[in-house]
């Protein structure tokens, strides 16, 4: 019988990669709400205690580790570490990304492989570090954020759209591969969020007139606005719950319609 309850996370421990600011935090807070334990990681002391204190705030005790999650040796590290001081991570949150947004003729090959090996390696070695865990404990779910990139390619962005088509197949393959593990593996896709990242996108122009992107996005989006970190919430904490048990391998895109539309007719 179905019950409320399978959306609580109580007792439960959340690992979300990159979660010191912008969409991973507001989906650690989502989390935290539900009642877990969050653990995120970030490459610096600084980025550490400054989030640490963002949490704070909010009333949530998250608990930071200096990592990155393109090193296998330094993930497999937290991990235990993670497991020895709070037990086996149930939900991991692979939302650590960057993105380069350079003509792909313009791209350096150094510059390619970093966007690949943070928004694709990077989840593989982490999945791969908690994984054996979940094994053990007979459950657990992954999440992966992805991207409307995972589906459409754009001017510039070769690298981040070749990751992101990855991550959503390394989605699909860890549910045909765990799923009989009763492992859960599914996408977030976010579509155009304003955040830190996307600022650029969103800046009116050095005369004050408006951004043509921005323009493009609102004209692109039947919700007819840019997300908000918020709005991924809620779509979290169905994937890190038991609500999704049998939810697997499925990329949930929230991004105000934009794949669902073709565009307004030209006047």
């Amino acid at each position: 019988m179905f019950s409320m309850d399978s959306f609580s996370l109580k007792g439960k421990v959340a690992l979300v990669t990159g979660a010191a600011y912008g969409i991973g935090f507001a989906i650690a807070k989502a989390l935290a709400q539900a009642g877990a334990t969050i653990i995120f990681n970030a490459r610096n002391t600084e980025h550490i205690n400054k989030a640490l204190a963002d949490y704070k705030a909010d009333g949530i005790d998250a608990h930071g580790y200096i990592c990155d999650v393109t090193d296998e040796q330094e993930v497999q590290t937290l991990v235990k570490q993670v497991e020895a001081d709070f037990g086996t991570i149930d939900i991991l949150v692979n939302n650590a990304g960057i993105i380069k947004r350079v003509p792909m003729l313009n791209m350096s090959v150094e510059d390619f492989r970093k966007v690949v090996d943070i928004d694709l390696t990077g989840p593989f070695i982490v999945s791969k570090a908690v994984l054996p865990g979940m094994i053990k404990k007979g459950h657990g779910k992954i999440i992966n954020i992805c991207s409307m990139m995972s589906e459409l390619g754009r001017e510039t962005v070769s690298a981040y759209a070749a990751a992101k088509g990855g991550l959503k197949m390394l989605t699909k393959n860890i549910c045909a591969e765990f799923g009989s593990a009763n492992i859960q593996c599914n996408g977030i896709g976010p579509g155009y969020i304003a955040t830190p990242q996307t600022t650029p996108l969103r800046e009116p122009l050095h005369d004050g007139s408006k951004n043509p992107f921005d323009q493009f996005i609102l004209s692109k989006t039947p919700a007819g606005r840019w997300g908000t970190p918020e709005d991924l919430m809620g779509p979290a904490v169905f994937l890190a719950s038991d609500a999704s048990n049998f939810v697997n391998g499925h990329i949930l895109y929230v991004d105000g319609g934009i794949l669902a539309y073709i565009g307004k007719q030209p006047e």
